[in-house]
């Protein structure tokens, strides 16, 4: 059954350790609707593993609410803070965990391809990657924490990079390890906001 004929659904997470922010998008067709949008408040929680088994509940909670098939997570970056980095990766591996102890796939992105997925750049803002998520899904307004459009747009790059015609003729090839999303092509984010652009001129942030 190919995507144009299937209604289905991906949860985005941006892994964090003060909020986590998740959105779901809703494919139908080409028709793309956000059915979700929140972030998980974690930064009153001092106890690190009690951050870590409420992201293992609420995102399990999520996936059982919102029935998702498929699951995209954003890839730690690498910094020069060894220890946040360690932090980062255990939020992430546990909201992973969630996903598929429900039997969802994963599949994860560099923070740089979803900002090129979103906005045409690697190195867009939060600000510049909201507005993009607020425009391409007809939003009324932003939400009060802007990790929850960080989250959606993962779940739109994940969109673009499997739904492309790209990623059909690859036949779903993936990387190798836990999550691994689909094998980088060095246009394809830049194609998906080419070809958004073409359909929606009125819609570019100068």
């Amino acid at each position: 059954m190919s995507r144009e004929e299937t209604k289905y659904r991906i949860i985005g997470i941006d892994p964090g350790t003060n909020y986590m922010g998740y959105g779901v998008l809703e494919v139908d067709g080409r028709r793309l609707r956000s059915v979700v949008l929140g972030a998980i408040d974690l930064h009153r929680m001092g106890d690190p593993y009690s951050k870590l088994r409420y992201i293992f509940e609420r995102v399990g909670a999520l996936i059982d609410e919102y029935s998702p098939r498929e699951a995209a997570l954003e890839s730690p970056f690498f910094g020069e803070n060894v220890q946040s980095m360690l932090k980062l990766g255990r939020a992430q591996g546990v909201a992973m965990a969630a996903a598929l102890s429900r039997g969802v796939g994963v599949s994860e992105y560099a923070p740089s391809r979803v900002k090129q997925a979103i906005t045409g750049g690697g190195s867009a803002t939060k600000e510049q990657v909201a507005n993009m998520v607020k425009n391409l899904l007809s939003l009324d307004e932003l939400p009060p924490k802007l990790d929850a459009t960080d989250g959606m747009a993962v779940a739109l790059c994940h969109y673009y990079a499997t739904g492309s015609p790209l990623a059909a003729a690859m036949g779903g090839d993936r990387v190798k390890g836990l999550g691994g999303g689909l094998k980088a092509a060095s246009k394809r984010g830049s194609s998906s906001w080419e070809r958004f652009l073409r359909e929606h001129p009125d819609r570019e942030i100068k």
